[in-house]
């Protein structure tokens, strides 16, 4: 699992239809989210733990997708084929593990009521916030696209539903999802000056890669049901959050740099997440008898300390 600077913190999608209580709310979700399933045997703790995993996986599948890209127009295909494949593993490893686990996505009704959630409140609360304080804080690129993206949110719960109303009525038509307005993302310095905007561009980011990541559960599960049209509908508005709005965050962010100070960057992050972050996940787990998830931190904890070595391998070959 990758980390941001500024923070601390293949498995059957079948397994993750199981009915229990509400798992707590995600990075870019309203605080009271609407019910959807998780294990019923979990601890709070442990499903916390379980939920900022899924934070720092979707992360990290995002920033090294970024980095990749960095990589190869640097005409080092080598280095950006493994970034590549290590966020692979985070999205399709170890954030599906983890959402397994908690029992992510519920039937297609709620998890459409889940993500009517997570963007009426970015709509109406976190982006407006933002929004405000960037523009208070003379960032002013900042301020404009947090507004923008806080518009795109509310169109995107219009649409999530007017789909909710298809699903439970069976009347009408599913709406077709935007496309999304790619943003390519450079290496650069970060573009905003108050340390305000900084955080709130990194808990946005996050944010954003959440979305992307449960989004395409959420579509796998839609496809796997035969409801072909929620499946794209989920699909598209993933691709906005993370090609558009992502990207145009990371843009302001200066997320990412020269291809040695992404290494070093994603090297930091896994020996952090494999020595102590995991570990402590797994302790805890163990402790109160949630033997399943303290497996999954202590096997997730192995791959990044994977991840770091083939990382500091790839940088000192750069040198």
């Amino acid at each position: 699992m990758f980390r941001h600077s500024t923070r601390t913190f293949a498995v059957g999608l079948c397994a993750l239809a199981a009915a229990a209580p509400a798992a707590p709310a995600l990075a870019g979700e309203a605080p009271s989210s609407a019910p959807h399933t998780a294990a019923p045997a979990l601890q709070a703790q442990t499903l916390a733990d379980l939920a900022t995993a899924m934070k720092g996986e979707a992360y990290a599948y995002a920033a090294y997708s970024l980095f990749a890209a960095e990589a190869d127009r640097q005409g080092l295909p080598a280095v950006g084929k493994l970034f590549r494949s290590t966020a692979q593993t985070e999205l399709n490893e170890h954030l599906r593990e983890a959402a397994a686990l908690a029992g992510t996505v519920g039937s297609n009704a709620a998890n459409l009521r889940q993500a009517i959630n997570g963007e009426t409140y970015e709509h109406q609360v976190m982006y407006r916030r933002f929004a405000e304080q960037a523009r208070s804080d003379g960032d002013l690129e900042a301020a404009k696209l947090f507004s923008e993206i806080a518009a795109d949110e509310g169109r995107h719960r219009d649409a999530f539903r007017t789909a909710l109303t298809v699903v439970t009525t069976g009347r009408g038509t599913i709406p077709a999802p935007s496309k999304a307005d790619v943003v390519p993302v450079p290496a650069g310095l970060p573009e905003v000056k108050a340390a305000r905007t900084k955080a709130n561009l990194d808990t946005a980011l996050h944010g954003e890669a959440l979305a992307h990541a449960k989004y395409m559960l959420f579509a796998a599960h839609a496809r796997q049901t035969g409801n072909t049209a929620l499946a794209r509908l989920f699909e598209g508005t993933a691709n906005i959050e993370r090609q558009e709005h992502l990207g145009g965050e990371a843009v302001l962010a200066g997320l990412v740099r020269t291809t040695k100070t992404n290494l070093r960057t994603a090297i930091t992050g896994e020996r952090n997440e494999a020595t102590t972050v995991y570990p402590g996940f797994a302790k805890r787990a163990t402790a109160v008898g949630d033997s399943a998830a303290a497996r999954y931190f202590r096997d997730t904890a192995a791959d990044e300390a994977r991840h770091a070595a083939a990382f500091q391998k790839a940088l000192d070959q750069l040198r």
